[in-house]
C-alpha cells in the first residue's frame, strides 16, 4: 500500500514538471523577438492606413526592418558618410501619441555620419545613406522602434501626455527631404534660393500677405509705413531703430528692441545681409518689413535659436539715421 502511494506521488510530480515545461516551451516559442514586434505593427500601420508603394528595405540584407516609399528621387554622387547633408523633415509615433510637423524648426544640417549623433533615430541615418542616397530627394519612411529610440524611448515625463515624449518600442512615421547641397571647388552649387523663395511664397499665400518687392538677392520687402526723413540710409549710416525679428512659424528670436528699448547700429557692420539691403530701402519713420532668405540670413548653418538654412521675417522701425 505504501509503495503504491508513493509510486503514484512520484508519477504526480513528474507530471506537474512535464507540465510546467511544456508550458514553458510554448511560451518561449510564442514569444515575439522585438524585430517580429516591430514588423507587425508597422504592416497593421500601413493596412490601417491605407499606405500603398511602400517596400522594405533589403540593402543591409533584409536586416533593418525599414519600410520606405521614394516620393522624389534625387541626382548627384551619392551621399557618403563623411558628406553634410541638409533636409527638412517631420516624425511621428505610429500610434499619433508624438508628432513634430514643424518644417521652419525641423531642419538639419551636417554629416550624414553625424545624424544619429545629433539624437536622431540610427534608422534616419541608415535610410538617408542607403535609401535616400542622393541631394534634392525626398521619402518617406517606417522606421522600426529598434532603430528609432528603442525601449527607453526619448523625451522627459509622461507619454501619456500628447507629444511630451515618445515612449518606448515605438515605430515612427518620418517624412524627409534633401536639398541639393554640393561643395565644389569651395563654393556651393545647391538648391537652397530656389527652395528659400518656395518657403517664403509659401509664408505669403498663407498668411495673405501682399505688396512685397522682391530684389535680385531674394528679399521680399514691404514698406508698411512710408517715412517722413529726406535722408536715404546708406550702407555707411548710422541709426537707432526698434525692430523684431521671427523665424516663419511666428517663433522671435530677437525682440529685446521692439518697443521703447531703442537699438544704435551701423547698417553695414550691425547686420545681416539681409537686414543691411532692407533698410536702404527705408527713411527716418519707415516701418518696414523683410521676408529675408537664408543665403542673405545666418546663412546654412544657422545661429543661436535659429535653425540651419533658416528664412526670417523682420519689422523696422527707423527712428533716426546719422551719415
Amino acid at each position: 500500500m505504501k509503495q503504491t502511494i508513493f509510486s503514484v506521488i512520484v508519477i504526480s510530480i513528474i507530471g506537474v514538471i512535464l507540465s510546467t515545461g511544456m508550458s514553458s516551451c510554448r511560451k518561449d516559442n510564442n514569444q515575439l523577438t522585438i524585430k517580429q514586434y516591430d514588423d507587425i505593427q508597422i504592416n497593421n500601420y500601413i493596412t490601417a492606413n491605407g499606405l500603398s508603394g511602400f517596400s522594405r528595405d533589403t540593402s543591409g540584407g533584409d536586416t533593418t526592418g525599414i519600410y520606405y516609399k521614394i516620393i522624389s528621387p534625387g541626382s548627384g554622387p551619392a551621399l557618403q558618410y563623411s558628406d553634410k547633408v541638409a533636409f527638412v523633415y517631420t516624425y511621428k509615433t505610429l500610434d499619433g501619441s508624438y508628432v513634430t510637423s514643424d518644417t521652419i524648426a525641423n531642419h538639419y544640417y551636417d554629416y550624414v555620419g553625424h545624424i544619429h549623433n545629433n539624437n536622431y533615430p540610427l534608422g534616419l541615418q541608415t535610410a538617408v545613406h542607403n535609401i535616400l542616397k542622393y541631394s534634392n530627394a525626398t521619402m518617406r519612411l517606417l522606421i522600426p522602434s529598434h532603430l528609432a529610440y528603442g525601449k527607453n524611448g526619448s523625451g522627459s515625463g509622461s507619454s501619456q501626455v500628447a507629444n511630451n515624449r515618445i515612449a518606448g518600442n515605438e515605430s515612427l512615421d518620418v517624412y524627409i527631404h534633401a536639398i541639393n547641397y554640393l561643395p565644389i571647388n569651395n563654393a556651393t552649387t545647391n538648391g537652397f534660393p530656389a527652395y528659400d523663395d518656395m518657403v517664403i511664397q509659401n509664408y505669403m499665400k498663407a498668411n495673405n500677405l501682399t505688396g512685397y518687392t522682391k530684389t535680385a538677392d531674394g528679399l521680399y520687402y514691404s514698406i508698411l509705413t512710408p517715412g517722413t526723413g529726406t535722408d536715404a540710409i546708406l550702407a555707411t549710416s548710422t541709426i537707432t531703430a526698434t525692430y523684431t525679428g521671427q523665424l516663419l512659424n511666428g517663433n522671435i528670436f530677437d525682440g529685446a528692441h521692439n518697443g521703447t528699448n531703442v537699438m544704435p547700429a551701423t547698417v553695414i557692420s550691425g547686420f545681416i545681409p539681409g537686414v543691411t539691403e532692407g533698410l536702404q530701402k527705408a527713411v527716418v519713420g519707415t516701418k518696414i518689413s523683410m521676408l529675408i532668405p537664408s543665403s542673405i540670413a545666418y546663412g546654412i548653418s544657422g545661429s543661436s535659436g535659429i535653425p540651419p538654412f533658416s528664412c526670417l521675417r523682420f519689422t523696422w522701425q527707423i527712428v533716426t539715421v546719422t551719415q
